[in-house]
């Protein structure tokens, strides 16, 4: 299934402290989302991306990894109707 999509994705683990932020924004501009990452005070980092749903799918699988020095334990995923808000993809802090 194609066609636009926008997924949340709440993201458990070591994640905060080892560059996740900055390796969501990269492989969001390599894959073309828009949307942001940032980190909770949960110890989660949430990222919410907006774009092709196939291209979506493989920067969810590499969300699902992480960069080097993460330990991703849990993705929680929710789709959501693409809203159209961001026209780039960023860090928030």
């Amino acid at each position: 299934m194609s066609g636009t999509a926008r997924f949340r994705a709440l993201i458990r683990g070591r994640v905060q402290m080892v560059g996740f932020r900055a390796f969501a924004e990269r492989r969001a501009h390599a894959w073309g989302a828009t949307g942001y990452v940032r980190n909770l005070s949960t110890g989660e980092v949430e990222v919410v991306a907006e774009g092709d749903r196939e291209m979506l799918e493989s920067f969810l699988a590499e969300l699902r990894r992480g960069p080097r020095g993460a330990s991703v334990t849990d993705v929680l995923v929710s789709w959501e109707q693409p809203r159209g808000e961001d026209e780039d993809f960023s860090i928030r802090y």
